[in-house]
């Protein structure tokens, strides 16, 4: 396969992993909008083109730490959405059979370790889980995602600073979408740029537009190069946006309005489809027909989910003890 070929894979298939990663947070808010179904969810509308990076840029034996808002980091790393969207709803056909809900989706055979219902909780674990692949030899990184309100924990600095005196192949990416809950990044630390805060390890610093898949995938190229050569641990800043507030509800009374029609008027998700039909990537039919293909995914996976029963109560004690103890519930 040619040099350009190759670039042209990459492109598409981040294209397909931003529009599928859309029409899955989409379908949730119309779901729940209209009353179809319930269930909790952190949106992470308007930050595909950071996973999207991700999803290409790790492998598969690559390990991956994110979050309760971490729809569309799993989707990158590969996991069904019939495993996602079953966590969701509480049903069987879910990640962990529907016990462990929107915050606790994991998947190991696709590298998704844990998603972490504690801010700043992500970190730490994603040190044991890389220090664990440096002492086994394996030729493998871990990168752990989070938001820019994680930084001001506790946790997150002694993971950074563990991470870089260890020499860990780990790569820290902060999905900065300006907000930490309600709270805006500038009310919340000095700096101006969280990317800043590496030097205080004596690790790479690098900030990103957290838009453009391109830049973000190009910045992953380089720290998972480091990592695997031995370098030691990279922090990735992708500046980027939340166009659904906080959680799905939240009517985001402390976001100006003229900040927010900004952010979606440079939606990632439509920019990158307008550049890959400029660039003679992708003609509109071929574009359109990625498009459905998305929307059809998410109705089959949803309909699957809707399809298929809530735990038992047979499930209790299942993967809690080694041996299951029987005793009346």
């Amino acid at each position: 396969m040619s040099d350009g070929q190759a670039t042209t894979d990459v492109e598409r298939r981040l294209y397909e992993l931003m529009i599928l990663m859309k029409a899955a947070d989409d379908r949730l808010s119309k779901g729940i909008g209209t009353g179809e179904f319930m269930c909790v969810y952190w949106p992470s509308r308007g930050q595909e083109a950071i996973a999207a990076a991700m999803g290409v840029a790790l492998r598969p034996d690559d390990q991956l730490v994110t979050t309760y808002r971490g729809l569309h980091d799993l989707i990158g790393k590969g996991v069904p959405l019939e495993e996602i969207y079953g966590e969701m709803m509480g049903r069987t056909v879910g990640a962990s059979r529907g016990k462990g809900g929107t915050m606790h989706i994991a998947k190991p055979d696709k590298g998704v370790m844990l998603s972490t219902g504690i801010v700043g909780a992500g970190p730490p674990v994603a040190v044991g889980l890389a220090m664990a692949g440096k002492r086994k030899g394996l030729d493998r990184v871990t990168v752990v995602s989070f938001g820019d309100g994680a930084t001001n924990t506790g946790s997150f600095h002694e993971a950074a600073n563990m991470a870089a005196l260890w020499d860990l192949p780990l790569v820290f990416v902060c999905q900065n979408n300006l907000f930490a809950e309600m709270t805006p990044t500038s009310d919340t630390m000095k700096l101006e740029h969280v990317a800043q805060r590496a030097a205080g390890y004596g690790m790479p610093g690098v900030r990103v537009d957290g838009n453009d898949p391109l830049a973000v995938k190009s910045a992953l190229d380089d720290a998972l190069s480091r990592a695997r050569a031995g370098q030691g641990p990279t922090f990735i800043e992708c500046v980027t946006f939340r166009f659904r507030g906080h959680y799905f509800g939240d009517r985001m009374p402390y976001i100006p309005k003229e900040q927010l029609a900004a952010a979606m008027a440079a939606d990632p998700v439509p920019r990158f489809r307008e550049h890959l039909g400029q660039a003679g990537i992708c003609g509109p039919g071929e574009l359109d027909r990625i498009d459905d293909e998305a929307l059809a995914r998410v109705e089959e996976a949803l309909a699957t989910v809707m399809g298929a029963p809530s735990p038992s109560s047979d499930e209790l004690d299942h993967d809690v003890y080694a041996r299951p103890i029987g005793f009346p519930v």
